[in-house]
């Protein structure tokens, strides 16, 4: 048996392609929910994720995934239309005559920016169509030199400068030239007339996640299960050490009791033996060939010792569910000192009719130390914060317009792509590293590099599987 740790979209999809290698597959999942940043809730129609998805046309593993589970005509690729908040201004920014009209850059700016967003280099007169093919070429440079050599002061300070701020904070100066160009290449596939495609599954991404379940099987997956050691023998793994709560579930519908738990016939099969404690928890000892970390790093830390040096975001995201529409756009980045970073209208990319009529708008920021305000608040306080800013943002709307306001927060949500940052991923095979048996899939991986993703989840979990199997070819379901 492999025992995978988290049952997130990367713990999901190791656990899934082990069972196509022909593996017995445990997945326990702390939590008493799967799904991770792709965790859902629910609405007066579709459920929605409680932080915002989308899918680029570059994210081949997902889509094929999505196609080898049956939902693939359930993937649909709306233009997500995207616009620029200035000085009480909303600036469409997708096609070409909209970014032209945009008064915060010269024409020559928007030439530069044109070049760069195309990866064509024009230092020096001669176009150059291979300068950014490479993205490790840009590990050690900072972003703001970067686009001061490679567009213009007035790219910088007027285009990309508050979006830095917005994303990084006071960490925007550690920044690689390489992630920027990352997400350059990520968001790619735009229609010049109509905007950028991006695609979303109908139903939300948690049609997905349950797919995967089923792939996986119920019974193979446990929630509030903490797995507090990994048991090392003679440089291999030998066993895992779990903690079950008495209220574990395979799914947020179907208890499991401590009895049900340890007479389930897949724990008989994979050696366990189970000792009840104190507070409903029982401790479970799991036989295993292997164990894969699909989890953030400090939990690999915390079960082998394996210290990994990449900082962390954390993410508060609120999700406003609101009678009327708030602007005629997507993703509205903004453009001055805000107490948020970007204004997500989910319903202006997915109908509303899809979520009972109501209009859905995610509110999003990144905190880069957890002594900020905005992480010490309260849900009430964010609220009040933040609807406030918006009231001001736009006078014509007040928050009597909301019907609920659901408040998501976590530690670890994305990484800081600093320079140097390939140096310190996390290997998918750590026999070298902590011992034989032990990989890691989790969000410090070369798979989510240069930018994190439900794609990069999935190639890692990929990834892990394919080594623990000792092949490196994809397999086609028949």
């Amino acid at each position: 048996m492999i025992g995978v740790v988290g049952g997130g979209i990367a713990g999901l999809a190791t656990a899934h392609r082990l069972q196509q290698h022909g593996h017995d597959v445990q997945v326990f999942e702390a939590s008493d929910q799967i799904g991770g940043l792709a965790a859902v809730y629910d609405t007066a129609g579709d459920p929605v994720e409680k932080f915002y998805h989308h899918l680029s046309a570059s994210e081949e593993t997902i889509i094929d995934l999505i196609e080898e589970l049956g939902l693939g005509d359930d993937l649909v690729w709306p233009i997500g239309k995207n616009a620029y908040y200035m000085e009480g201004t909303v600036h469409p920014m997708d096609k070409p005559w909209e970014i032209l009209a945009f008064p915060y850059m010269s024409a020559y700016d928007k030439f530069r920016l044109t070049m760069l967003t195309q990866e064509i280099d024009v230092r020096g007169g001669v176009p150059k169509f291979d300068t950014y093919e490479t993205l490790e070429d840009f590990e050690d440079v900072p972003i703001e030199e970067f686009l001061l050599e490679h567009t213009s002061r007035g790219v910088y300070e007027g285009f990309f400068e508050p979006l830095l701020d917005a994303k990084f904070g006071s960490r925007k100066g550690d920044v690689s030239a390489a992630w920027l160009l990352g997400r350059i290449k990520f968001r790619g596939e735009r229609d010049l007339l109509r905007g950028e495609p991006l695609g979303y599954l109908k139903g939300g991404f948690g049609q997905l996640l349950d797919a995967l379940v089923e792939s996986v099987g119920r019974e193979n997956i446990t929630t509030n299960a903490r797995v507090e050691e990994v048991g090392i023998e003679n440089g291999a793994v030998e066993n895992l050490t779990v903690a079950v709560s008495s209220s574990a579930t395979a799914d947020d519908e179907t208890e499991r009791t401590a009895a049900e738990a340890e007479a389930d016939g897949g724990r008989e099969a994979s050696g366990s033996g189970a000792e009840q404690s104190d507070g409903g928890v029982t401790t479970e000892t799991h036989d295993t060939d292997g164990v894969v970390v699909a989890a953030m790093p400090n939990v690999l830390e915390a079960l082998t010792g394996y210290e990994c040096d990449i900082d962390f975001q954390g993410a508060v995201c609120a999700l406003v569910t609101m009678e009327e529409s708030l602007t005629d756009t997507y993703w509205l980045n903004i453009g001055h000192d805000a107490p948020f970073g970007a204004l997500i209208e989910h319903t202006n990319y997915v109908p509303p009719e899809n979520y009972g009529g109501d209009h859905l708008l995610y509110v999003a920021s990144y905190i880069q130390d957890y002594e900020e305000d905005l992480w010490q608040m309260d849900d009430d306080e964010v609220e009040d914060r933040w609807l406030g800013h918006i009231e001001e943002m736009f006078p014509d709307w007040d928050r009597s317009q909301v019907k609920q306001f659901r408040l998501a927060k976590n530690p670890r949500a994305a990484p800081i792509y600093e320079r140097g940052y390939l140096d310190m991923v996390v290997p998918y095979d750590l026999a070298d590293e902590v011992a034989e048996g032990v990989y890691y899939a989790g969000m410090a991986s070369r798979a989510q590099y240069p930018e994190r993703s439900l794609n990069g989840g999935i190639v890692a979990g990929y990834e892990c599987a394919d080594r623990i199997a000792g092949r490196k070819e994809v397999i086609r379901p028949e």
